[in-house]
C-alpha cells in the first residue's frame, strides 16, 4: 500500500542512496517486537540496512537514558536494568525500603523478550511478612501496592533531588554517614560535602531547604534520615524519576546516598534502579536468543530524544557525551518495530520533522499512528500469523510460539519483506543465509542451546522442543548474589570500569566537559518547568505520564481492552478532586490539556490517590488530529507527547525529559469526534 500526498518511487532506497549516500537514511526502529527472538522487527530492519551500506542510528533510549548515561561514570556500568537488587537477597535482610517514584506493580509484569512467570506481588508479601518496611516517595499514592502497608510521603513532581540531598545533610551533619565506606570504596565525597554545607554556592542543602522545594515537610526528611542510617535499607528510584528534566541527578545521587549509608554491598541495602520493573526476577544463567544484525557501516547517530530535533535542524552541531555531533541530512526513514508518535517527545515538532524527508517507509499490521504518516505502508503480521521461540534471557521457560492462523490479507512477516528487497537490491543470500522462518528458529535455538548445555542446563533439541511447545530450566537453588558484593568484598581485585574503579560521586571526566547542565557531582538544578516556577502561573498543574494498565506501550490501543480503559472514547486523566472542582469538571467530563507547545482531550477520571496540582495520564493513545497532518492542530484521544518538550536532559545523556511538563485542563462540552481508530480512505 502506498500512502502520502508526496510523489514516491519505487526505488527510493537506491536513489536516496545513490544521490545522498547512506547516511539519508534513518532506521526509525524503536526495539518493540513481538516476544519472540525471530520475528523481531527492529534485528530485521538493521541486517537489512546494514547489509544495504548503514544507516543512521539512535543511541540511548527512553525507558532509562539518563541512567544509561550517569551510571558507566558513577559505577562504571551501563547494563541498567540489571542495576536492581535480587528479592532473594532482601527478603529477611532488609529493614526498609526507600522508594523514590515508587513500585507499581504493573511495572513488573512486563519484561523484555517475554515474562513467563509473574511473581513481583509474591515478593512484596514475603518481604512484607518478613517485616520490611516500605516508604513511597512520591506525587501518587497508587505507586506503591496497598498489600505492604507502605508510608506515602507526597512530594512536587521533579523534586526528588532536593529530597535526596536533605537526607545526605542531615546523615552529614550528624555523623550518620559511613566514612570509612566513603573512604575505602568512593572518590570525591569531601567535594560533595562542601556542596551539602554551602561551600560553593553560600546555599545549605538540609532538611529545611529541601522542604521548601519539595513540600515534605522539614522534620519528616530528618526523620526519615535517622531511619535510613538506624536500619538494613535499600534506596530504590524508579526509571520514571529520571525521565526528567537534569534526569542523570536523582539517578547519581540515589547511588550517593547509598554510599553515604555505607551499606552497598550488602545483603538488604544499597541502591537498585527500576525496582519495581526488574526486582522480581530470579537469577539464572541461562542464555539469550538474538539475531546477528551485522555491523553498521555508518557511524553517524542520534541521541534518541532529539529524532525531532535532527529531522527539523540538518546539519546542527550538538554537544553528546563529552564530543560534539552533527546531525545529517535525513531523506528517508525506514520504521518498523514502533510508534515514533508515541515515545518521541512535542509531537508538533516532531510532525514538522517528519514531514521534511522524501519518503517514510513503514511495516504495520494496523492503521497507527506511523501508518497514517507514511508514504509507504507495507502490512506485517503480528505475533498470531508467524511461528517464533519466547526466550528471555536468563528465562524460567523457553516457548514455541506456534502461530495460530494464516497471515490476514497481504500480511507478511518483516523477515520475508525485507528478504524479498535485498533480492531486488541484490545481497537476498546475504542477508537470509539461505535459511528461511524455521531453519533460522533451529538455528537460533541450536546456537543457543549449545550455550546453555555449557553453562549445565540440558535443553532438547529444536525439534523436540518445538513437538513439546515448551522447555521448562530446572529450579535453581538461591545464589544470594549480593548485589555490588564482590566490590565490597575486595575493591582492589573486583574494581569497578570507573576512571578511579571506585564509586565516583565526583567525576573528573565530567567536570572536563563542562556542562551547566551536569555537573561533576549529584547537584539540584531546578527544572526548566515546574510548579516552584514561573510558569506555574500560567500553567498550574503538573502533568505526569505513567505506563497504561491495559496495553504495553501504544501497542493494540485499538483492542477491546484498551479501548474499554477510555473515558468518553478518549485516555483517562487522573486529576485530584480539588484540582477538577476548582475547573468545573466532574469524573467522565472531556477535559482539553494545553500549554504553549500543543493541546490534547482526555476523559476526566477523579482521585484523591494523586497530589493536588498534579495529574495523571498514561501513554500511548494513538495520536490523532483534528486536521491530521497539520502542526498545532488539537489530538483527539489523549497523548500526553503533544505538550511535552523536545529539550534533553542534559548533553551528557541526551534523554528525553517527558516527566517535566506544566499544562492548563479546561472542561470541553462539545468535543469533536475522535476518530483514531477509523480505517483509512482507499482510492
Amino acid at each position: 500500500m502506498v500512502h502520502g500526498a508526496r510523489s514516491r518511487h519505487p526505488r527510493a532506497l537506491v536513489d536516496t542512496k545513490t544521490k545522498y549516500g547512506n547516511e539519508a537514511i534513518f532506521g526509525g526502529c524503536y526495539g518493540w517486537a513481538s516476544a519472540g527472538r525471530f520475528h523481531h522487527a527492529p534485528s530485521h530492519l538493521k541486517r537489512f540496512l546494514n547489509l544495504f551500506g548503514g544507516y543512521v542510528d539512535r543511541v540511548g533510549n527512553h525507558s532509562f537514558g539518563a541512567a544509561l548515561g550517569i551510571m558507566p561514570y558513577v559505577i562504571g556500568r551501563a547494563d541498567i536494568p540489571a542495576l536492581v537488587a535480587p528479592w532473594e537477597t532482601l527478603v529477611g535482610s532488609c529493614e526498609l525500603i526507600v522508594l523514590f517514584g515508587g513500585a507499581h506493580l504493573k511495572n513488573a509484569q512486563v519484561e523484555m523478550n517475554g515474562q513467563v512467570r509473574h511473581e513481583a506481588a509474591t515478593w512484596f508479601h514475603k518481604a512484607h511478612a518478613a517485616g520490611t518496611r516500605f516508604v513511597n516517595i512520591s506525587p501518587s499514592r497508587s505507586d506503591l501496592t496497598e498489600a505492604v502497608d507502605g508510608e506515602w510521603i507526597s512530594l512536587r513532581p521533579n523534586t526528588d533531588v532536593a529530597v535526596m540531598l536533605g537526607l545526605a545533610h542531615t546523615l552529614l551533619v550528624e555523623g550518620l554517614h559511613d566514612t570509612a565506606f566513603l573512604q575505602r570504596f568512593c572518590v570525591g565525597f569531601e567535594r560533595f560535602a562542601d556542596y551539602l554545607r554551602g561551600v560553593p554556592d553560600g546555599v545549605i542543602k538540609d532538611a529545611a531547604w529541601a522542604a521548601e522545594i519539595s513540600s515534605i515537610p522539614a522534620e519528616r526528611i530528618t526523620a526519615l534520615a535517622r531511619q535510613m542510617a538506624s536500619s538494613r535499607t535499600l534506596v530504590a528510584t524508579a526509571w520514571s524519576v529520571q525521565r526528567a528534566d537534569h534526569g542523570e541527578q536523582p539517578v547519581w545521587m540515589t547511588v550517593t546516598l547509598a554510599a553515604m549509608l555505607g551499606q552497598i554491598g550488602l545483603p538488604g541495602g544499597g541502591f537498585s534502579l527500576g525496582f519495581g520493573r526488574a526486582g522480581s526476577a530470579p537469577p539464572r544463567k541461562v542464555p539469550r536468543m538474538a539475531m546477528p544484525v551485522g555491523k553498521n557501516p555508518v557511524t553517524t547517530i542520534v541521541p534518541v530524544a532529539s529524532v525531532g530535533d535532527m529531522l527539523l535542524n540538518p546539519g546542527k552541531e550538538v554537544e553528546f557525551n563529552g564530543r560534539r555531533i552533527r546531525y545529517p541530512d535525513v531523506k528517508l526513514i525506514y520504521a518498523v518495530g514502533g510508534n515514533a508518535f508515541h515515545h518521541n517527545t512535542d509531537l508538533n515538532a516532531l510532525l514538522r520533522g517528519w514531514q521534511r524527508p522524501d519518503t517514510v517507509i513503514v511495516h504495520e499490521p494496523f492503521w497507527t499512528p506511523v501508518a497514517r504518516h507514511a508514504d509507504i505502508v507495507l502490512p506485517a503480521t503480528t505475533t498470531l500469523e508467524r511461528n517464533d521461540i519466547l526466550a528471555a534471557e536468563s528465562a524460567s521457560h523457553w516457548i514455541a510460539m506456534q502461530k495460530a492462523i494464516e497471515p490476514v490479507g497481504q500480511a507478511r512477516n518483516d523477515f520475508d519483506i525485507f528478504a524479498d528487497l535485498a533480492e531486488r537490491l541484490g545481497f537476498k543470500s546475504a542477508f537470509t543465509e539461505d535459511r528461511d522462518e524455521r531453519a533460522w528458529m533451529a538455528w537460533l535455538y541450536e546456537q543457543t542451546r549449545a550455550q546453555a548445555k555449557e553453562r549445565g542446563y540440558a535443553p532438547p533439541d529444536f525439534d523436540t522442543f518445538w513437538n513439546d511447545g515448551v522447555h521448562a530450566f530446572i529450579e535453581e537453588a538461591p545464589v544470594h548474589q549480593v548485589f555490588m558484593g564482590d566490590f565490597r568484598r575486595d575493591p582492589d581485585a573486583n574494581p569497578l570500569k570507573t576512571a578511579s574503579g571506585r564509586i565516583e560521586i565526583f567525576s573528573e571526566k565530567i567536570a572536563g566537559f563542562n556542562y551547566a547542565d551536569c555537573p561533576p557531582h549529584p547537584t539540584w538544578i531546578e527544572p526548566t518547568e515546574w510548579l516552584g516556577s514561573a510558569q506555574a502561573r500560567d500553567y498550574p498543574l503538573h502533568l505526569l505520564s505513567n505506563q497504561p494498565t491495559a496495553r504495553l506501550h501504544s501497542q493494540l490501543d485499538m483492542s477491546p481492552l484498551s479501548r474499554a480503559s477510555k473515558i468518553a472514547g478518549r485516555e483517562a486523566i487522573t486529576m485530584h478532586p480539588k484540582d477538577a472542582g476548582a475547573r468545573g469538571i466532574r469524573d467522565g467530563d472531556v477535559v482539553r490539556v494545553s500549554n504553549a507547545r500543543g493541546a490534547f482531550l482526555a476523559g476526566a477520571r477523579l482521585s484523591p490517590d494523586l497530589r493536588e496540582s498534579v495529574v495523571q495520564i498514561a501513554t500511548g493513545a494513538w495520536y490523532q488530529a483534528v486536521e491530521p497532518g497539520v502542526p498545532g492542530s488539537l489530538d483527539t484521544h489523549g497523548n500526553p507527547n503533544m505538550v511535552t518538550m523536545s529539550k534533553v536532559t542534559s548533553p551528557l545523556a541526551g534523554a528525553p525529559t517527558a516527566q517535566t511538563v506544566l499544562v492548563q485542563i479546561e472542561r470541553v462540552d462539545d468535543p469533536p469526534p475522535m476518530t483514531a481508530f477509523d480505517p483509512p480512505r482507499f482510492s
